[in-house]
């Protein structure tokens, strides 16, 4: 069996309860164990295989997470897209908690991840093109399906991924909204990436979980994350179930 897309779900979506489940498959790759098993099954008529980015129970760190492995895995059983879900801080002035954002730019924070496949036993180099990050095809296919269902979405915006796993400090927002950053997170990095080393069809769906600091005086706790994920991944849900079946042609 083959999948034509996969979705891989960030914090707030380490379960996918819309997919009607097939099987659950664990595979060994040449980079180690992947966060988490493959979830096979039926979403809106489409085969879809699901992936929990921190585990099955949310336990592994961003700067942890075995991304090289994660990519591999689902490439090898025949994945040509990906969708992936992420939390996110918002920094400009319209990312507000619960807005779905849909970056086509990045900025990569990020370092000592493995963040590429091309890095031993090579005949040349290899430099991917990376001057739009994400799947415009992909990307089109996303916004139109918000658009038809009336969620309040960002269609362009860039993502800072940073190191994490603390967040940020109202000085190093600051820097990132000068640097043109819209949204942060710790995930985005080096997922696209290697998602375009392996010519996969590559878009991120980001749910803004908290203002990032600075934006709104007082601390940020993980209550008021998880509240706001509630809802904003109820509306990814909605969204996949709209999106997919369109996704073949995409």
């Amino acid at each position: 069996m083959t999948a034509p897309m996969a979705v891989i779900g960030g914090t707030g979506l380490a379960s996918l309860d819309t997919l009607k489940i097939a099987h659950r498959e664990t595979r060994a790759t040449p980079y180690g164990e992947p966060s988490s098993p493959l979830i096979w099954g039926e979403l809106a008529g489409q085969t879809v295989v699901f992936l929990a980015r921190h585990g099955q129970h949310h336990t592994i760190p961003p700067h942890k997470i075995n991304y090289r492995a994660n990519l591999w895995v689902l490439h090898h059983v025949g994945v040509r897209q990906v969708i992936a879900v992420a939390a996110v801080g918002g920094i400009r002035a319209d990312m507000g908690p619960g807005t779905l954002a849909f970056p086509d730019q990045i900025v990569d924070y990020t370092w000592g991840r493995h963040s590429t496949f091309f890095d031993k036993d090579l005949s040349h180099v290899t430099h991917i093109d990376f001057t739009e990050p994400y799947s415009a095809a992909l990307r089109e296919r996303l916004i139109q399906a918000a658009r038809d269902l009336q969620l309040d979405a960002r269609e362009t915006c860039t993502y800072a991924a940073m190191q994490g796993p603390r967040l940020e400090t109202a000085a190093e927002i600051r820097r990132l909204e000068r640097d043109g950053c819209d949204i942060v997170g710790m995930t985005g990095m080096p997922e696209a990436a290697l998602a375009r080393e392996l010519g996969l069809r590559y878009a991120a769906c980001a749910v803004v979980a908290n203002w990032a600091a600075g934006k709104v005086p007082g601390e940020i706790t993980m209550a008021e994350i998880e509240r706001n994920l509630v809802a904003g991944m109820d509306k990814v849900k909605t969204l996949l179930m709209r999106v997919i079946p369109v996704l073949e042609s995409a």
